[in-house]
C-alpha cells in the first residue's frame, strides 16, 4: 500500500489532483482529511490530504483482492444512467450477470440478476431474489464480498477497466442515507460532551463519506483508525 499527500483549494480539487497524478480512478484509493482550512480575510482556504493506494495492484493484470476500494467502490451514482432494457447487451454484461447468478445459486439462493445502470467503466448489476437480506448481510459485508468477487472476474476476463457495483432492494443507497445522518448526529454528541466517538468498521467508501460528510464543520474532526480493509473513523470535537 503507497501513502501520498495532496493539497488544493478544497476536497474535490486535491482529489482531482491526486486522481490526476496517480492516473487512478476517484474510486480507486482510499482519502483522509489531513488538515482543512477555510477562507478567511487574512488566509485563503485549502485542504491537505492522505490518500491510501496499492498503485501496482491496479496496474496488474491479475486484479489482486484489493485491500483498498479499487475493487470496492460501495457507491451508487445519483447521476447514473438507467435503461428500460435490464438485459444484458454485450458479451462482457453477460458474463458477468452469468458469474454473479452462479455464484449465489451454487450458494443455495435463487437469484435474478438485472442491469442496474451503465457509466464509463462502472456498470451496476441488481439482485431481486427471496433472500435478500442474506445475499446483503449484516452491514452489507455479504453484499461487499459479493461485489468484490465479480471485480475480480472481471478483471479475470480482461475487463479489469470496470467497475461492478452490486445492489439489492436499494440497499447502498439506504445505507449511504443512513450513514450521513450517523454522521451528523455523532458531530453532535462529541460537541455535547467535549470527546470522541469510535464508530463501527467500515469499508473505504463509507470512511469516506464520513470524512467528507463532517469536513465543513470547523469544530469536528474525523480521522481512520485501524488495519486492514475495515477500519474505524473516529470523530472528535477539536474546539473552534
Amino acid at each position: 500500500m503507497n501513502t501520498f499527500e495532496f493539497e488544493g483549494k478544497n476536497e474535490k480539487e486535491a482529489i482531482e489532483i491526486a486522481a490526476a497524478e496517480l492516473g487512478l480512478e476517484k474510486d480507486q484509493f482510499d482519502v483522509e482529511i489531513l488538515e482543512a482550512q477555510k477562507n478567511s480575510i487574512f488566509k485563503k482556504g485549502f485542504v491537505r490530504i492522505r490518500v491510501h493506494a496499492d498503485v501496482s495492484a491496479v496496474n496488474t493484470n491479475d486484479r489482486k483482492y484489493d485491500e483498498d476500494d479499487s475493487a470496492f467502490d460501495g457507491s451508487v451514482s445519483k447521476n447514473r444512467s438507467l435503461f428500460e432494457d435490464p438485459l444484458p447487451k454485450d458479451e462482457f454484461e453477460k458474463k458477468i450477470v452469468d458469474f454473479v447468478a452462479s455464484v449465489i445459486r451454487k450458494m443455495g439462493y435463487e437469484v435474478t440478476v438485472e442491469i442496474m445502470s451503465r457509466e464509463e467503466k462502472k456498470i451496476g448489476l441488481k439482485l431481486i431474489s427471496r433472500s435478500s437480506s442474506i445475499l446483503i448481510g449484516r452491514k452489507g459485508k455479504n453484499l461487499d464480498s459479493l461485489q468484490l468477487l465479480a471485480n475480480v472476474y472481471a478483471g479475470r476476463i480482461g475487463r479489469e477497466d470496470m467497475r461492478v457495483i452490486l445492489d439489492s432492494e436499494n440497499y447502498r443507497i439506504r445505507r449511504e442515507e443512513s450513514l450521513v445522518r450517523l454522521a451528523y448526529t455523532t458531530a453532535d454528541r462529541v460537541r455535547m460532551n467535549r470527546g470522541s466517538v469510535l464508530l463501527e468498521p467500515m469499508n473505504p467508501f463509507e470512511r469516506r463519506l464520513i470524512h467528507t460528510t463532517l469536513n465543513d464543520i470547523s469544530d469536528i474532526d474525523t480521522k481512520s483508525e485501524g488495519e486492514g480493509l475495515y477500519k474505524q473513523v473516529r470523530v472528535f470535537y477539536k474546539g473552534r
